[in-house]
C-alpha cells in the first residue's frame, strides 16, 4: 500500500462520534477536535439546555453536531442513548467515555451512596455504552475507536487536601478496564485507549482549583500552566484517526507534566 499523506492520516470525514458528557468542557473541546477533522457529531449529558447550547456552538463552526440527553449513570437511558444514536446517526466509528462525576469527602466518612454515584457514572456507565455501541455497530463492521477518559488522579495518590477517593478509584479502574478492553476486542479491530487530564479550569475541577489556589496549581507542574481549551485536540484526534491505528490499550496523561513530578503507575 501507498503511505498516505498526514492529512489524510487525520482526516475524519465520513465518521460519526459520539461523546458522552460533551455539552461543556472536556467533552465540548474534543467534540470540536473531531468535528473540525470532518466527523459528525452526537453529543449527550444531562440536560438538555447544555446540549442544545453546545450543539449551537459546534454548528457555528461548520460541524454537523445534534445531540441526546441521557444520563449515563442509569442502565436503561444508557441503552437508549446507544440505540437512538446508532438509529438516528447510522453508525458510531467513535466513541468518547467522558461523562464523569466526583465527590468530595474524607475517606472514613465518604457516603456510600456518593461512592456509587461516581462508580456508577465513572466506570458501569463506560462499560455499558462500550459493550452496546461495540455489539450494535463496531464488532459488526470490524472497525472502532474508544477513547476513554481517565484522569492523573488514577495515576497516583492525592494531596491528603483533596479528598476524592471514590474518583481516584473509578479513574485507576478505567486505565485497566481500557487495556483489558483493548486486549480482548483488538481481533475486532477496535482500538480502546485513554486519556488522562491533568487539571483544566473545567466546570467539575474549577472549586478545587480555588480552593487549593490556581497559581499553587500550575507551579506543580514542569510547564508551569494549567490545560487551556485546545489541549486535547490533538490527541483525541490521534487515538481518534488512522494516524493511530496501531495504537491500542494506552494512556497517556495531558497534564503539564505534573504526574512526571509526582510519579506515576
Amino acid at each position: 500500500m501507498t503511505a498516505r499523506t498526514v492529512q489524510k492520516l487525520f482526516d475524519l470525514t465520513g465518521k460519526t462520534a459520539l461523546v458522552t458528557g460533551g455539552s461543556r468542557g472536556l467533552g465540548l473541546q474534543m467534540a470540536h477536535a473531531l468535528g473540525e477533522a470532518g466527523a459528525k457529531i452526537m453529543l449527550s449529558s444531562r440536560k438538555a439546555d447544555d446540549l442544545e447550547q453546545a450543539a449551537a456552538e459546534l454548528q457555528a463552526a461548520g460541524i454537523d453536531a445534534r445531540w441526546i440527553a441521557a444520563d449515563c449513570s442509569k442502565e436503561e437511558d444508557t441503552r437508549r442513548l446507544a440505540d437512538e444514536t446508532l438509529q438516528r446517526m447510522g453508525a458510531v466509528d467513535i466513541l468518547v467515555n467522558n461523562a464523569g462525576a466526583s465527590w468530595g469527602s474524607p475517606a472514613e466518612s465518604h457516603p456510600v451512596e456518593a461512592w456509587d454515584k461516581v462508580m456508577n457514572l465513572n466506570v458501569r456507565g463506560y462499560f455499558i455504552l462500550s459493550q452496546q455501541i461495540a455489539n450494535g455497530y463496531m464488532i459488526p463492521k470490524k472497525s472502532g475507536r474508544i477513547i476513554n477518559i481517565a484522569s492523573i488522579a488514577g495515576l497516583n495518590g492525592n494531596p491528603p487536601e483533596m479528598q476524592t477517593l471514590a474518583y481516584n478509584t473509578s479513574k485507576t479502574a478505567v486505565i485497566g478496564f481500557t487495556r483489558t478492553l483493548a486486549a480482548e476486542w483488538g481481533k475486532y479491530n477496535i482500538n480502546v485507549n485513554a486519556i488522562c487530564p491533568g487539571f483544566f479550569m473545567t466546570k467539575m475541577a474549577a472549586g478545587l482549583i480555588k480552593s487549593l489556589g490556581e497559581e499553587k496549581m500550575a507551579a506543580q507542574a514542569p510547564l508551569g500552566r494549567l490545560g487551556d481549551e485546545e489541549d486535547l485536540k490533538g490527541l483525541t484526534l490521534l487515538f481518534a484517526s488512522d494516524a493511530g491505528k496501531h495504537v491500542t490499550g494506552q494512556w497517556l496523561a495531558v497534564d503539564g507534566g505534573v504526574s512526571v513530578v509526582l510519579g506515576a503507575a
